[in-house]
């Protein structure tokens, strides 16, 4: 099986600072590895986001924070958008 590459937006770099201060990184990496394998796996469960997040899905790192992703295909790549709460 073909491995995804990943790749990072400037907001998931700042996020991924944010995740280690919070002693995330564990979970972070693991989600990560998750989604090289294949973004689609479940368990553990992911959701289709909508509205401005049209076509990205997410993955819980705990109860507060998420990790935001989109899957291109053709690319066989996965763009992490974000890693931290959209409540701040």
């Amino acid at each position: 099986m073909v491995n995804f590459k990943v790749y990072f937006t400037a907001q998931a770099v700042k996020d991924s600072k944010k995740a280690a201060r919070a002693g995330l990184k564990d979970k972070v990496m693991v989600l990560i590895e998750i989604l090289k394998k294949n973004p689609f796996q479940n368990p553990p469960p992911y959701e289709k986001l909508l509205g401005d997040l049209a076509g990205a899905y997410s993955r819980r790192i705990n109860i507060r924070h998420r990790l935001v992703y989109q899957v291109l295909k053709e690319e066989k790549a996965v763009k992490i958008i974000r890693m931290w709460t959209h409540y701040e």
